[in-house]
């Protein structure tokens, strides 16, 4: 469970730097700064899902 809060807390602030990333290139979803953190807090996302999953089967 501890993982878990370490997990959703790296994933919001992952969210808050693509907001703010999304601000600074005004608008820019295409930048690659932009797309670049998108990735990462996909993969941030899917990590958290695969683990929740995992713990249901279980």
């Amino acid at each position: 469970m501890v993982m878990s809060l370490e997990l959703k807390n790296q994933i919001e602030k992952a969210r808050h730097n693509l907001h703010m990333l999304v601000e600074h290139h005004e608008g820019g979803l295409g930048h690659p700064d932009v797309i670049r953190q998108s990735m990462a807090l996909d993969e941030l996302i899917n990590e958290y899902n695969r683990m929740n999953r995992s713990q249901t089967r279980n």
